[in-house]
């Protein structure tokens, strides 16, 4: 191809001003976690060298959680705090019930959850979903006590809760069916919405200046629970 001089000094200068136009700065990407590394792995081989420590593969239960309630603590594996998780579909926690300690009513948005006693005994109750109703056509709330070694399922969605009615620890482990199970405790979530929102699911039953006063009345879960329990076990409600 030829070039005239006046073509060629055109070419020369737009090539002289896009070399000398500021270009972005490049910015790195940021780290990705583990979790995620592990996720986006190419098969379960590249999984396997992401965890080279054969400590990689174990969880310790026995360590605290993090701003527990005054009622007990509960600990969960799930695939962020256990990364060996990721690829299995499971997860699990422990639950540690103190004298009167209530695991308050929550869902698990994304498991049907397993749960075994495995030291002292635990009242739970579950309200599966609309629809599911006694005779009478009110809501029927699956309730039973659990034994040491006695399991119950809690149904991925449904509202459930498990109680402590003794004055000595109580221990339940449960199992889920995926590595990021989720919970949503109900009280906690309901009472985040507006004012008037929550007026209106009680029936403006709740006047607006309490509802505050219920919104920073709710307690960290695990929560001191029934009034009987507390009285014979000898607890203050502000313990």
């Amino acid at each position: 191809m030829y070039f005239t001089p006046t073509i060629a000094a055109a070419v020369l200068a737009f090539t002289s001003a896009t070399l000398a136009a500021p270009h972005a700065a490049r910015t790195e990407a940021p780290t990705l976690s583990l979790t995620a590394q592990l996720t986006l792995a190419d098969t379960a081989v590249d999984r396997f060298a992401l965890l080279p420590k054969n400590e990689d593969f174990v969880f310790d239960f026995s360590k605290p959680q993090a701003g527990p309630g005054a009622g007990g603590q509960l600990v969960a594996a799930n695939r962020k705090t256990f990364p060996a998780l990721v690829g299995t579909g499971s997860g699990m926690a422990v639950g540690r019930l103190n004298a009167c300690g209530m695991n308050t009513l929550h869902v698990h948005p994304r498991a049907t959850e397993l749960q075994i006693v495995v030291k002292g005994q635990i009242v739970t109750e579950m309200v599966p979903e609309n629809g599911v109703n006694n005779a009478d056509g009110t809501p029927r709330v699956i309730s039973n006590t659990l034994k040491e070694f006695n399991m119950t399922p809690f149904y991925q969605g449904s509202v459930h809760t498990q109680f402590n009615p003794d004055c000595s620890d109580a221990i339940f482990v449960a199992s889920f069916n995926a590595e990021d199970f989720g919970t949503g405790q109900i009280a906690n979530e309901t009472f985040a919405l507006t004012d008037d929102v929550i007026a209106a699911t009680f029936g403006q039953t709740i006047a607006g200046a309490d509802i505050d006063k219920v919104r920073h009345a709710i307690p960290k879960n695990i929560a001191l629970g029934v009034d009987q329990c507390l009285q014979k076990c000898g607890i203050k409600k502000n313990h």
